[in-house]
């Protein structure tokens, strides 16, 4: 089963400046579904993790935007996100045209979401190539960030392939997917790729070192690839979601996605109730892998997905001790500790490991090594009758 790509043809500016082999058939895809509870008490529904500034004054999707625009510009970039965060994420990023906005009944994980943009950017421009980005991640050093993208970029059009861009692992973390590399390629741009062999999530300790130590990559989220190949793919691997985005594609009658008229968005709501809720790595990438149609570019750009209070320390300045704050915040014999404290001070005395996250209703203290477990916390509360405090 595969979708038709409808001939709308718009002209855009070139977006990837100084290079002259780019055209304006390249497009970013922003996902902004996402609700972060791992970063409880601070997210809540009404503010996911997305719309939080944790390490700069701007919020994580703004910094994800701002950051990818000079490659991409504005009319080339959509975000796509849940009805709930519409309004706040629309507010937050003014700089892209309302039209850009995909918004989805509700989150049905990464599949469905990258094949109603994939939708989208097919009734656009049949041969646009998609790059798609979390909208909370963060990135240190922008220009080799640049140079990895337009390289995936190229490598997507060269081989036709679904491309994955890994990451060099710092440290065994068993929080995040790797990416089992095969055979070396030839790289668009010099960059370093790979057929890829597997993925693995979330190993045990133990495994993540043996991965580290056979050079596998994390899995950072970020791919790249033609539309037509994503549309045949998903036909391919999962009909189940491609039956759904058929019907919103018939019932769109080759009107956008973005601000639909009200009978669209109904077909939305409906077909959304029986898409299934599964990652494209699951629908897509690890099947189209066992055939060799999955490539990884090595990335090395400064890059964390910021998925816990763990990661978070990692990425802040420390003292001599290993703690990090972000706030009012005082280390006393207290060692590797992290603090977030924005209006009362939080004093440390003779702890070590320690998270501490202080806000106006409610008040966090964890083991940092365990705040992956911080979304199971979440769920416990509401199981025990305090779900008040995990919503506002």
């Amino acid at each position: 089963m595969s979708l038709d790509p409808v001939t709308f043809l718009p002209q855009y500016d070139n977006l990837f400046a100084g290079d002259k082999r780019m055209n304006n058939h390249r497009y970013a895809v922003i996902m902004a579904g996402g609700k972060g509870t791992r970063f409880w008490p601070l997210s809540r529904p009404h503010r996911p993790k997305q719309l939080l500034s944790i390490l700069s004054r701007k919020s994580l999707i703004r910094e994800t935007v701002d950051r990818i625009l000079p490659l991409f510009g504005s009319k080339n970039t959509l975000v796509v996100t849940v009805a709930e965060h519409h309004r706040a994420v629309r507010k937050e990023l003014p700089m892209l045209p309302e039209a850009n906005f995909i918004v989805e009944p509700q989150g049905n994980n990464t599949a469905p979401c990258i094949g109603l943009a994939a939708l989208e950017l097919a009734r656009r421009d049949p041969d646009a190539v998609m790059t798609i980005l979390p909208a909370d991640h963060w990135v240190s050093n922008l220009n080799a960030f640049f140079h990895t993208v337009k390289s995936a970029v190229r490598l997507a059009e060269e081989q036709d392939a679904l491309v994955t861009i890994g990451i060099r692992p710092g440290y065994p973390e068993t929080g995040y997917g790797y990416i089992l590399k095969g055979e070396k390629i030839k790289g668009a741009g010099g960059a370093p790729s790979y057929r890829v062999k597997g993925f693995e999530e979330k190993p045990t300790l133990k495994r993540a070192g043996q991965l580290m130590r056979l050079g596998s990559l994390w899995n950072s989220g970020i791919f790249v690839w033609k539309v037509s190949t994503i549309l045949e793919m998903l036909g391919r691997f999962a009909p189940s979601i491609t039956r759904g985005l058929r019907q919103i594609q018939e019932a769109a009658h080759g009107k956008g996605l973005g601000n639909p008229p009200a009978r669209l968005r109904s077909v939305v709501r409906r077909e959304y109730r029986k898409i299934p809720n599964i990652s494209i790595d699951y629908a897509v990438l690890e099947k189209a892998g066992a055939e060799g149609k999955v490539l990884t570019l090595e990335g090395n750009f400064g890059w964390s997905d910021i998925g816990n209070w763990a990661a978070v320390r990692r990425m802040l300045p420390q003292d001599r001790s290993g703690n990090a704050g972000i706030g009012k915040w005082w280390g006393f014999k207290s060692k590797d500790c992290l603090v977030y404290s924005p209006d009362r001070l939080v004093a440390l005395l003779g702890i070590q490991g320690i998270v501490v996250v202080d806000t106006a209703d409610a008040l966090l203290v964890a083991d940092i090594n365990r705040s992956q477990e911080v979304k199971e916390l979440v769920e416990e509360l509401k199981r025990k009758g305090h779900g008040r405090y995990t919503v506002r």
